[in-house]
């Protein structure tokens, strides 16, 4: 047995396209491990805390080593766990600064998934700055997937962040990642599952 977690991007969900899709992959391809798609808070102040409790309250998830694929702003998460407790992470488009980023969506939000509203406020910023690893000390425990096309991410900062990690860079895409499925094999030897 093996688990997997799995962080989707700001304003998303486990019910995102990309959450379903790594879901029923695995479910056909692994069935002996658990996929873990927690829903993430929206307010930045409660992710630290929620992500640990789960982990807490999951143990199983660091006993074969942390195995975690994130999103855009999961992405940004994953590296923070694995700096934290060890492992390996796949990321896909992830977010690099999304302090700054974010900077340009302070205000009132709607999750389109949960229908949650809140509130996007400066302090979010300092917080989220509080989660980053501007150098991951081991990129070898990185797969890092970015497509140039990527119209929410410049896919560079990430390019340049993770060097000598596994990097592919695709030329086109999307912020969604284009044709993300045909890349699972490859994340689940990566992960080793």
């Amino acid at each position: 047995m093996s688990d997997v977690l799995y962080l989707h991007g700001f304003l998303s969900s486990p019910q995102s396209v990309k959450a379903q899709a790594t879901k029923a992959w695995f479910a056909r391809h692994y069935p002996q491990v658990t996929l873990h798609t927690p829903q993430l808070p929206n307010s930045p102040g409660q992710v630290r805390p929620q992500l640990e409790r789960y982990i807490e309250q999951h143990p199983q998830l660091l006993e074969q080593g942390l195995k975690v694929i994130g999103s855009s702003m999961g992405g940004y998460l994953a590296s923070h766990l694995v700096e934290h407790y060890g492992g390996r992470a796949a990321l896909v488009n992830p977010a690099v600064r999304p302090y700054e980023l974010l900077l340009e969506y302070l205000g009132d939000h709607i999750n389109p998934y949960t229908q949650e509203p809140f509130s996007l406020v400066t302090d979010d910023m300092h917080i989220l700055k509080s989660l980053d690893t501007p150098i991951v000390s081991q990129p070898e425990q990185y797969l890092v997937l970015l497509q140039t096309g990527d119209e929410t991410l410049d896919y560079r900062q990430a390019e340049q962040k993770y060097q000598g990690a596994q990097l592919r860079i695709e030329q086109g895409g999307d912020h969604s990642f284009e044709n993300y499925e045909q890349h699972l094999p490859d994340i689940a030897r990566f992960l080793a599952v």
